[in-house]
């Protein structure tokens, strides 16, 4: 429902792309003076709608008002006039040109000999700049800046163009911190002065602090717009996946087994360790710090990806001689990594043969692949983690970030593993997939493995875990339990206060 102050109208807006329809008449409006941010899972429909906005995309049907008068907006350059600008998640710049000729572009100064007018390119480049406050040497190639440099300076081209309307598309998805602050700032500043802005965003913090209304899109539909006041996490995802959810963090009322793995002393003899913990059966541990604390390395460590200089690891009871990523498979360890895409995935190869790939061994008699189990594995482990796509033979990197890490996740458990090590395992995925991944944590650990979280997200961590271990300088300084471990506690060991005031160490 629109808005007497509507800036911007959106009703009935429908698109089909070879049939499969991605908008299924969708209404929108945003006022001036406001933040509407649109959250849902990647492919419910939120960038196909801005790109319908920003002419990227004709409608299949619906119309558009601006100011309350129909347009018709074919082309990017009409969206540009009509005062609509995009920040896509990929930026829209010229790598190899400089900062000045990227905000000139398409609009240079020309002398009266019709030449270009370089020092009023810099002048104006200069004036542009100061004012989204970025601090930016106009004759740098754009190359050269950072993720956050080269989004303001996008910005600043569109504040140029007069833009009215502003979408912002994941826009804090490469930033820093301090950058990411920087940008909310501008954002306010821009409220403040009358633009409407569109902010897609699937951080529901980022969502808190900027938004003053939030739609939630599943299967190209809009199925709930609400005021900031009135939205929570379990909301947001219960929309998203359709059901009503109680509780974001999924975790049962668990009696953890007996030790499965356990690590003394272990060491990479270059600032890593010594480390000594436990895990046990049916167990999540959660693992924190500080960036650059030591958590991956002590994950890799444990699975075998680095070389120990000294410790052990021992799988129940038995000391494992030898180390290495296949060995931990051959022993039931996992290792989900950091980084999907660069350490656990093969983006051109299908949903089918990421999931198996594992697990090619058991899927084999006499050294033969039976494809018929083969498709079996992987039909149930796609059924069971929900992964959408339009075949098992879809290339994986065509998929959502949430879809790609429930792959990876299916390939750990097509090859059933008594312990699993998750490192970020919801980073990069909208909130109604990181409701899923919580799920399955539960659900592995319901099923008695042990499962450690390595999370840079404290809520997270802290929602779904037993027990706490804090990483600070590679090693593990605190170690608590579910009723302990707060976000004050946490902090003060990560930090190091602790040390100076007493408190449960190791």
């Amino acid at each position: 429902m629109s808005t007497p102050t509507a800036l911007l109208t959106m009703q009935g807006i429908t698109k089909s792309f070879g049939g499969a329809p991605a908008l299924r008449g969708v209404d929108f409006d945003l006022a001036a003076g406001e933040v509407h941010a649109l959250m849902g899972e990647n492919g419910a429909g939120k960038s196909t709608l801005m790109k319908v906005l920003a002419g990227v995309h004709a409608p299949d049907a619906g119309t558009i008002r601006i100011d309350g008068q129909p347009v018709t907006i074919s082309s990017p350059s009409e969206a540009t006039a009509l005062g609509v600008a995009i920040i896509h998640q990929e930026l829209n710049t010229v790598p190899d040109m400089t900062v000045a000729e990227n905000l000139a572009l398409g609009a240079e100064p020309r002398t009266r000999l019709g030449l270009l007018d370089r020092k009023r390119v810099l002048r104006d480049a200069g004036e542009k700049l100061a004012r989204v406050r970025a601090d930016v040497d106009p004759r740098s190639p754009m190359r050269r800046l950072s993720v956050g440099h080269q989004q303001l300076v996008e910005i600043a081209r569109a504040l140029a163009e007069d833009a009215r309307i502003l979408v912002l598309d994941e826009p804090t998805a490469a930033l820093s911190d301090r950058e990411a602050r920087q940008l909310f700032d501008l954002i306010d500043e821009m409220r403040a002065a009358g633009m409407g802005l569109v902010y897609i965003s699937h951080r529901m913090e980022e969502v808190w602090r900027l938004a003053d209304r939030v739609t939630v899109f599943r299967d190209g539909a809009g199925v709930g717009t609400s005021e900031r006041a009135d939205v929570t996490p379990e909301r947001v995802v219960g929309q998203m996946i359709g059901r009503d959810v109680e509780e974001l963090y999924v975790h049962d009322d668990r009696v953890p087994g007996d030790v499965v793995l356990r690590a003394e002393g272990l060491t990479d003899g270059a600032g890593t360790g010594p480390v000594d913990l436990e895990l046990r059966a049916g167990e999540v541990v959660g693992m924190v710090g500080l960036i650059g604390a030591g958590r991956t390395e002590i994950a890799r460590l444990i699975y075998g990806a680095d070389r120990a200089r000294g410790g052990s690891v021992a799988l129940d009871g038995e000391r494992l001689e030898r180390r290495s990523p296949s060995a931990s498979i051959r022993d039931g360890i996992g290792l989900l990594p950091e980084s999907r895409k660069e350490q656990a995935l093969f983006p051109q190869m299908s949903i089918r043969d990421n999931l198996v790939v594992s697990a090619l061994q058991r899927l084999s008699r006499l050294g033969v692949l039976r494809r018929g189990a083969v498709a079996d594995s992987a039909r149930r482990q796609m059924e069971a983690l929900s992964i959408r796509s339009t075949s098992p033979l879809q290339e994986v990197g065509h998929l959502s970030g949430g879809n790609q890490q429930k792959v990876v996740l299916g390939r750990w458990l097509t090859v059933g593993p008594r312990v699993l090590i998750l490192d970020e395992p919801t980073r990069g995925v909208d909130i109604g997939a990181k409701y899923e991944i919580y799920r399955i944590i539960n659900e592995l650990a319901r099923d008695g493995v042990a499962v450690l979280v390595v999370s840079s997200d404290l809520p997270e961590a802290l929602g779904i875990s037993d027990r706490v271990l804090v990483v600070r300088g590679g090693r593990i300084v605190a170690e608590l339990d579910r009723a302990e471990a707060t976000e004050e506690a946490v902090m003060l060991h990560a930090t190091g206060v602790a040390d100076q005031g007493g408190g449960r160490g190791r």
